[in-house]
């Protein structure tokens, strides 16, 4: 027989878990919308940028989750959504308002649907190449631009482990897909402190929404008066009786 030692040399390993438990946040009736149900209050507990308790149809409500319809993929596409519609919404309206101010040619000063490709809706042929080129250059630098964002999203940081020029360390974010940071994404360092920082999300995305039903308007003025949002703004103001949104679906009626 073998004697066992009367002490064995053993090697404990303690791991322990810890989970950073998110508080929700107690809020009254005047900080949710009309709408709000206790099945939404049930999931939506305040903690993410806009939270009103509003979601009729259930989307973010992790029980009906599957394929794109995540809760966490709706609530990042809405904000890219945002930024790029507040985006689009200064954008269309800026060189109309240029144009009237006479701060640039009347050549530029084009209403916003007459300047891209689809639909050919004008014959502005001012850039550098035709329409069409400059659009599959579009295309491609999208594609390319998106699908890092994707990867991201999916994979937190991997974009700053594969080689870009040298960028790697503007690229790796910050954790959080929406929120990237760094250098570039927040040049000027905005939102030194925790409540700061959720101060300037909760404006950017009621920003953004509202930039979102802008462009849906911008497009309705384009079908009914075929005229810029800037231009429907100075005949409303000229005369709000005979120009209005009310008007002006009596005359698509009529």
């Amino acid at each position: 027989k073998v004697a066992r030692p009367a002490k064995a040399n053993r090697a404990r390993l303690v791991c322990r878990a810890e989970e950073k438990s998110i508080a929700k946040v107690d809020r009254s009736k005047d900080q949710l919308y009309v709408g709000a149900s206790q099945s939404s209050l049930a999931y939506l507990d305040g903690t993410l940028p806009g939270d009103f308790g509003f979601d009729p149809l259930g989307l973010l409500d992790p029980v009906n989750s599957g394929g794109f319809i995540e809760p966490k993929w709706l609530q990042y596409s809405e904000v890219i959504h945002a930024r790029w519609a507040m985006l689009g919404a200064a954008g269309c309206i800026a060189p109309e308002v240029l144009g009237a101010a006479g701060l640039i040619p009347d050549a530029t000063n084009i209403k916003w649907f007459e300047s891209g490709v689809i639909p050919p809706a004008g014959s502005y042929d001012g850039y550098w190449a035709d329409p069409y080129t400059i659009f599959f250059v579009e295309i491609v630098a999208m594609q390319f631009a998106e699908l890092r964002r994707l990867q991201d999203f999916r994979y937190p940081g991997s974009m700053g482990q594969q080689y870009f020029l040298g960028l790697e360390a503007i690229f790796k974010g910050s954790g959080d897909a929406a929120y990237p940071g760094g250098p570039f994404f927040n040049l000027f360092n905005l939102g030194k402190t925790e409540a700061a920082m959720k101060e300037l999300k909760l404006k950017e995305i009621k920003n953004g929404r509202l930039a979102m039903l802008a462009m849906l308007g911008y497009g309705a003025q384009a079908v009914l008066t075929g005229k810029g949002p800037f231009q429907n703004l100075v005949e409303h103001l000229a005369d709000p009786v005979n120009n209005n949104i009310l008007t002006n679906f009596g005359k698509l009626v009529a």
